[in-house]
């Protein structure tokens, strides 16, 4: 199979920073460092100002307001009721705010999808947006985003990233479905006396605020048996946290907006984002992503929404079918239902299919390891791609030295389950300059498009930066067939 490499090339830039608070353990040495900034007379506490000023409000977007709020949150901790000065209040911010470089170590597992936006382009070129998973310190991983155009003869050009990273707005009081938020507690085994009587306070659709006031009189009532039922209170608490809204300024480029963790299911990192344009029945187009949540420990499955990649609403995945990860929606609904692809047992991949988008109760068996190059680990790379053929699947496989590979499968149209072809050898493997990088010998994707009859691959090499690869579709799918 002739698969032609791109000389397309997007490396991890440390240069690309945005704000985070400096988290310190110890509250004492947090009152010590706001007694020392206190201390300084009026004159120095200026010139430090002007010093910090000078080397980073150019940097960023809206430093002052943020380093505004850094202190506003602090200010309960001062000793002192006095006016501060507008310089002192800035030094509070910055001494209480970090730079992260968000895509320091890697830049890779990349997914690409068409963009809402397809004006003011050359006869028969497309634009798109790539997400990439972008890694900085510690191993955080997050969500960034790349625009770019592939033009009818497959020649791909990627826009110029703007500076100044924003990370998201979290938006502060996002609305609950009450019969679905009780259904997940029930999966969580909290579904007992306290919660119900939690429920009770609700209306059918209730908000943040609604919820914490219901959980705390309902703590009040059971004031005798508080530390018994504690656990459930934080658990619907720490549920309802799982699933919220965010939002980007307008003004932004989309090369500017970082989905960064937000909840403590994230805390160490939103991995592996596989975007797909989904058309519901009646037209209407909803871009969703699958990605995975971990913690440093516990790995959760969730779904991110949006139309205008300007305001995201992120739901967690929900039911026995919904294990592991690597899942990957279809691009419409088949039969009246949602269909997905997953890795529930870390081994083989999986064909779900459920009513609702966010519960999953059914799963079957579709691919086993059956080739050399995937003995280890089968699973998808990506949402499948209608083709007149079937839908195109690309795979991954896991091979000796763990080295992983892309395949291609090909599945019925009107019933996913039945496979009607499956390469013999992967479409693409790691080649000698590919196979150096934070994980050696890793070529992978989230997620591929179709384009004046190309298949066109953005991919990841060794977990370290993206390139993008392109296949005759009709020479691949003969092949399928």
């Amino acid at each position: 199979m002739n698969v032609t490499r791109t000389t397309v090339m997007l490396r991890p830039d440390c240069t690309r920073v945005f704000f985070r608070p400096l988290e310190l353990r110890s509250r004492e040495r947090m009152l010590r460092i706001l007694a020392r900034i206190l201390a300084l007379e009026e004159a120095e506490a200026e010139q430090e100002a002007g010093r910090m000023w000078a080397d980073f409000a150019h940097r960023h977007r809206d430093t002052r307001r943020y380093l505004e709020q850094q202190c506003e949150a602090l200010e309960a901790e001062l000793p002192t009721d006095a006016r501060l000065s507008p310089a002192r209040r800035l030094l509070i911010g910055a001494y209480f705010t970090q730079e992260y470089a968000l895509e320091a170590a890697a830049l890779f597992n990349p997914s690409i999808v068409p963009h809402p936006d397809q004006s003011n382009l050359p006869e028969g070129s497309l634009r798109f947006i790539l997400s990439l998973r972008a890694v900085g310190e510690g191993h955080i991983s997050s969500i960034v985003f790349r625009t770019g155009r592939v033009d009818s003869d497959g020649t791909i050009t990627i826009d110029p990233a703007a500076p100044r990273i924003t990370a998201a707005t979290v938006q502060p009081n996002p609305a609950y479905e009450k019969r679905l938020f009780h259904r997940k507690l029930a999966e969580l085994g909290l579904d007992n006396e306290f919660t119900r009587s939690v429920l009770t306070q609700l209306d059918e659709t209730f908000r943040w605020e609604e919820l914490e006031e219901a959980v705390e009189q309902a703590l009040r009532r059971d004031r005798y048996r508080a530390a018994s039922v504690r656990p459930s209170a934080q658990g619907m608490l720490a549920l309802a946290r799982a699933n919220y809204e965010i939002a980007f300024d307008e003004s932004t480029d989309l090369s500017q907006r970082l989905i960064f963790p937000t909840t403590q299911a994230e805390k160490h990192g939103i991995e592996d984002a596989r975007f797909v344009r989904f058309v519901e029945d009646d037209g209407q187009v909803i871009y969703y992503a699958t990605y995975t949540a971990f913690d440093g420990q516990v790995t959760l499955p969730q779904m991110l929404e949006t139309r205008d990649f300007l305001r995201f609403r992120i739901n967690t995945l929900n039911g026995p079918a919904v294990e592991n990860k690597g899942f990957a929606l279809f691009p419409r609904r088949i039969g009246g239902h949602y269909y997905m692809l997953g890795r529930q047992d870390g081994e083989n991949l999986y064909l779900m299919c459920s009513d609702m988008l966010h519960f999953w109760y059914e799963k079957r068996l579709l691919l086993r390891p059956t080739h050399p190059w995937e003995f280890v680990q089968v699973g998808n790379c990506g949402s499948p791609i209608e083709t007149e053929a079937g839908w195109l699947v690309l795979t991954h496989g896991v091979g000796p030295m763990r080295r992983y590979s892309i395949g291609a499968i090909l599945l019925d149209r009107d019933h996913p389950e039945k496979v009607l072809g499956r390469l013999r050898e992967p479409l693409l493997s790691p080649t000698e300059t590919e196979r150096h990088g934070y994980v050696p010998n890793v070529l992978y994707t989230c997620g591929a498009l179709v384009h004046a009859g190309k298949l066109v691959i953005p991919y990841a090499m060794s977990d370290y930066c993206t390139s993008f690869a392109l296949v005759e579709l009709r020479e691949l799918l003969e092949l399928l067939t």
